[in-house]
Parts: structure tokens; sequence; C-alpha cells
């Protein structure tokens, strides 16, 4: 079982996609990048910080807020709310710096990506 821990896109979270329902399905049926792995577990869901994005300190807080309750995970996910805010809207992220800078500074594997377009 991978540990996952999800990052969303501020400004889309319970806005225009309610509940970040459409990941969920898409973890339970191994969709989109969630299907890249035999099994996911999600530990912790967060946002991005809000534009212009502060998803590296975020990450930092997060990290001290998992030890101190003994929760370990392997993986991040950048959220394909986040991926569309870039394509699509006017979201400044560069997304693969993103991941290398959270590989850098958490040492997880970051997947760009989590539910396929059609959910």
């Amino acid at each position: 079982m991978v540990r996952a821990v999800v990052v969303c896109c501020e400004k889309i979270r319970d806005r225009i996609c309610m509940g970040c329902a459409r990941c969920f399905k898409a973890l339970s049926l191994k969709a989109g990048k969630f299907g890249e792995f035999n099994d996911v577990q999600i530990v912790a869901w967060t946002s991005c910080g809000g534009c212009p994005g502060l998803v590296v300190p975020k990450m930092n807080n997060l990290n001290l807020v998992l030890k101190q309750i003994d929760v370990e995970y392997d993986v991040v996910f950048i959220a394909s709310c986040i991926v569309k805010a870039v394509k699509t809207g006017n979201c400044k992220i560069d997304l693969e710096k993103l991941a290398k800078d959270i590989e850098d500074e958490v040492g997880k594997k970051v997947v760009i990506g989590t539910k396929p377009p059609e959910i």
C-alpha cells in the first residue's frame, strides 16, 4: 500500500469541484494517476495555499504535524485541479519545478495529476 498526500488548488476546491469528490471517485476506481499504484491510502489532503502557491512551506508544516501523530507517507500527488488551473486558468505554478521542489524539500516521490478527465 502506498500512503499519499494530495495537494489541491485552493481556489477550485469546494468551489468548482465540491468536496474533491472526483478525485475520491478516481481513487476508488484506481483510475488516472492513482491507477499507477497497486493501492493508495490518502493520509492527508491539503491545498496549495492560494495564489501564488505556498505549497513547499505548507508541506513542511504538514510534515511536522504528521510526525507529531506518527503518520508516514510515500508519495505526494499534485491534484488534477492544479494541473487544470495551470493549463486553463491564471495559475503561475510551474508543475515540473513544483514537483522537483517538493521532492527536494520533503524527499518524497511526486506525481502530477490525480484523476482522468472523464471523471
